[in-house]
């Protein structure tokens, strides 16, 4: 990799495919980068968003000239990603060139995007009131923008599926995504909530673990881990890795035995594993007998495994809705004197539990296996 790309791919970190466009060197340029390693240094403004280049006395005006370019560029295309707006006027004062360099800039980031528009959607950068700024052409799901930030933010907290840590750097990356002064309407929306955020007991940073385990689903091999249960007993397990699911606080992977033949999938809390061990071997599950996450989760409730079974219950609660919520293969076959009669699959027992909740408001009729 050039040298420069290298460098820029430290300083920004993203936009990996606008500096393979930007930085569309012929091989000519090669001895010239690796020369110019000697007369730059890159330093953070911490005033504003960006970056200054300084060049070394003796460092040749041909290579200052083509990094300047590469550099300005890059970081307009980084501001204007992050959802700022750009004056051409101000960019030309700021960066010391004149208002026809920043326009030819421009066109350059917009031949860029209209290149990539197949891999990176369509995007376009389009002039109002004098101020530039980037949008995306059919409001796709390409960019986030600062609502969907506020948005996943809110449930990331609520959801306490993370250490603080952890918790702490994904709010930042997501705040990253858009302009300071966006950055700063969103902290400013969760900042109580990041501060009084509470961590689950167990403390454990989740997310690498989540990735292997998730890497180990996709190749279809088998693992191995010490499981500690809730009476704190702790077993040795080697099972089939088909899903993660997520569900009240807990992130959770579902398997299946190589000790058993029977098809039941089990449950593991993932904070609960440890000594993992991802073997080299493989299983195989024919597709048609594939698991499917959706039909799981279902027919889950708080995920207790176990048998697939059929119920019959009466519900008089004040809140159908709530309940068909709650249980979303629920389907109502009678109502009457304020009474539903309702059907509903789930798997396990998980399911009581939640009609215990409810107290007299539900009725079992029948249960069987499916």
């Amino acid at each position: 990799m050039d040298f420069i790309v290298h460098w820029y791919l430290k300083i920004l970190k993203k936009y990996i495919i606008s500096l393979k466009r930007i930085f569309n060197m012929n091989e000519s340029y090669g001895h010239e980068l690796d020369f110019a390693r000697e007369y730059m240094f890159v330093f953070p403004i911490r005033e504003a968003p960006g970056y200054h280049i300084h060049f070394t006395n003796n460092c040749p005006e041909e290579i200052k000239n083509k990094v300047d370019k590469n550099f300005r560029q890059l970081e307009m295309y980084d501001r204007l990603r992050r959802g700022e707006e750009l004056v051409k006027k101000e960019l030309a004062n700021k960066y010391g060139v004149s208002l026809k360099t920043i326009q030819r800039d421009i066109e350059a980031i917009r031949s860029y995007l209209s290149e990539k528009k197949n891999e990176i959607g369509q995007f376009e950068i389009k002039a109002r009131n004098n101020k530039y700024k980037y949008i995306a052409v059919d409001e796709s799901e390409n960019i986030l923008t600062e609502r969907d930030i506020l948005a996943v933010s809110k449930i990331l907290l609520e959801s306490r599926a993370f250490n603080k840590r952890e918790m702490t750097i994904l709010l930042k990356k997501l705040q990253g995504q858009v302009s300071r002064e966006s950055q700063v309407n969103i902290r400013g929306l969760i900042n109580n909530e990041d501060f009084y955020y509470v961590e689950l007991q167990h403390g454990k940073y989740l997310i690498d673990v989540l990735w292997d385990l998730s890497m180990a689903i996709r190749k279809s091999r088998l693992i191995s881990f010490d499981y500690t249960r809730m009476d704190k007993k702790q077993t040795k397990k080697e099972v089939k890795p088909v899903a993660i699911m997520f569900s009240e606080f807990y992130f959770y992977l579902i398997g299946y035995s190589t000790n058993s033949e029977a098809d039941i999938p089990l449950v593991f809390r993932i904070d609960r594993m440890s000594n993992i061990n991802y073997t080299e071997k493989t299983f195989y599950i024919p597709y048609s007998e594939r698991f499917e996450d959706g039909e799981f989760r279902q027919r889950i409730q708080f995920m207790y495994g176990g048998k697939l079974k059929k119920l019959t219950f009466e519900f008089s609660g004040p809140s159908l809705e709530a309940m068909l919520d709650r249980l979303p293969t629920a389907k109502v076959i009678n109502y009457g004197d304020n009474i539903y009669t309702i059907t509903a699959e789930s798997y396990g027992d998980g399911i009581k539990m939640w009609f215990n909740s409810q107290g007299d408001n539900v009725k079992i009729l029948e249960e069987r296996e499916v």
